[in-house]
């Protein structure tokens, strides 16, 4: 087995001697990283929002119509008689309540903070994966 193994690493050394050492040519880091990027370019999603611009306008639009026709159109007493009965009865619903000052400005304050926030974390990510 030993002399099987000597005869190898001979056959190997003198396989070796014989071939040069092949070294790649002038731009090959460039022409792999070329290919790499044009593989991580395939993979990439381009970001599609989940409701549309056109799908906004429209929303914003029927809003905008619906108070228009509330506002104008449906100036009828018997409404607000309708609309002042439910508000006593809620007022009156919520009269035992008390709220301390802090928990009010803590009502206030943090939808308005969780936009800001919201607004910043979109940029933040808008910016880091650019298409």
């Amino acid at each position: 087995m030993k002399e099987n193994d000597k005869e190898i690493e001979n056959l190997i050394e003198k396989m070796m001697s014989e071939n040069t050492l092949e070294s790649p040519s002038f731009d090959f880091t460039s022409k792999i990283m070329s290919q790499v990027l044009v593989a991580e370019q395939s993979k990439i999603k381009a970001y599609k929002p989940l409701i549309s611009k056109s799908a906004w306008i429209f929303i914003g639009i029927s809003l905008a119509a619906l108070t228009a026709y509330t506002i104008y159109f449906n100036n009828d007493i018997y409404n607000f008689e309708i609309a002042k009965t439910y508000s006593d009865k809620a007022s009156a619903l919520f009269s035992g309540i008390h709220f301390s000052t802090n928990v009010l400005y803590a009502l206030l304050v943090v939808p308005f903070m969780v936009l800001i926030q919201i607004g910043v974390l979109k940029n933040y990510f808008d910016k880091k994966y650019e298409l």
